[in-house]
């Protein structure tokens, strides 16, 4: 036998035998995966095994995992539960398999970022997910937009903020508002204004049916906030003036203090109560609300039972 064909022989055997070792060792993940909890079985750890094991196929095995990172927060995050320990580890053996996979940096983060009951509360591994993100794309914009995001909204890091806006305003083709909201936090614009500044690039810079929905609720919830501490200080003007609280808001129309009925942004009248207190009619409406929602409420994304289960 000729030694080409030999050779030829040879690596046909090896990668023969390759393909069936990885089909035995997909199958019998498979039954694990059957006998297991979804969010207790991480087959491996490591992103480096991983890599090794993928035989090349890393960006189908990296969707694989993501699509894994989905499920498992989607399911944990319905569930009302407050802890997601395999949340990080799945979504860095992701981005370690392709780490050009924007999409796992944008939504990761906002998986991560947010405190129970929007997200993991873990915003330090947001950080790290955005900063890993940026090192392999570093002229992507919306990476570094995320990081001021986290920095600004879940750690009140203004000077970190600016640095990660000012950062990405550099970058080829980024977005003229990095460059306002790190002026902006510079300047220490208003914490309300700032953060209606950054719910607005998020609803603006992305077609994303769902990102945009979530901006959306929150730039609503802070006009709420803002009509509600207007409203409550027109009431506490009156009381000074007249010595008793309005009983309407058709008394401080009567005197020129408003000039028509105030309604929340999806047109439905403010409630006036009794000692200036004002709020909205339909709270479940406004989840991201801190001011206008009655006493002892609570948002229906807080009434699921709470799930401390769960291990790696």
């Amino acid at each position: 036998m000729k030694p080409c064909r030999r050779i030829r022989l040879t690596a046909s055997i090896l990668l023969g035998v390759c393909l069936v070792t990885s089909a035995l060792a997909l199958h019998h993940l498979d039954r694990i995966q059957i006998r297991a909890k979804f969010d207790e079985v991480l087959y491996f750890p490591s992103p480096e095994v991983i890599k090794r094991l993928s035989l090349g196929y890393d960006g189908l095995l990296a969707d694989v995992y993501w699509t894994r990172a989905v499920q498992y927060f989607g399911i944990r995050h319905v569930l009302g539960s407050d802890q997601y320990p395999l949340l990080g580890p799945l979504l860095e053996i992701t981005t370690v398999l392709d780490p050009h996979l924007i999409v796992a940096y944008e939504f990761g983060a906002n998986f991560l970022a947010p405190y129970p009951p929007y997200g993991a509360g873990m915003p330090q591994r947001a950080i790290q997910l955005a900063e890993y993100g940026i090192r392999n794309n570093p002229n992507d914009w919306r990476l570094y937009y995320n990081l001021g995001f986290i920095y600004y909204l879940e750690l009140k890091d203004y000077s970190r903020a600016a640095d990660a806006f000012a950062r990405g305003s550099k970058v080829p083709d980024a977005h003229p508002f990095l460059k306002v909201m790190a002026a902006q936090i510079a300047q220490h614009a208003g914490e309300s204004q700032m953060a209606k500044l950054l719910w607005m690039a998020a609803y603006q810079s992305t077609q994303d049916r769902d990102i945009r929905a979530n901006a959306a609720c929150h730039l609503r919830a802070l006009v709420v906030g803002e009509d509600v501490t207007n409203l409550e200080k027109l009431a506490s003007m009156y009381r000074e003036s007249t010595g008793r609280w309005p009983s309407s808001f058709s008394e401080l129309e009567a005197i020129g203090m408003l000039g028509g009925a105030p309604v929340d942004p999806l047109g439905q009248p403010y409630k006036l109560l009794p000692e200036g207190r004002v709020e909205v009619r339909e709270p479940d409406r406004f989840p991201f609300i801190e001011k206008g929602a009655p006493l002892g409420y609570i948002p229906p994304s807080q009434k699921f039972p709470s799930s401390n289960g769960g291990g790696a």
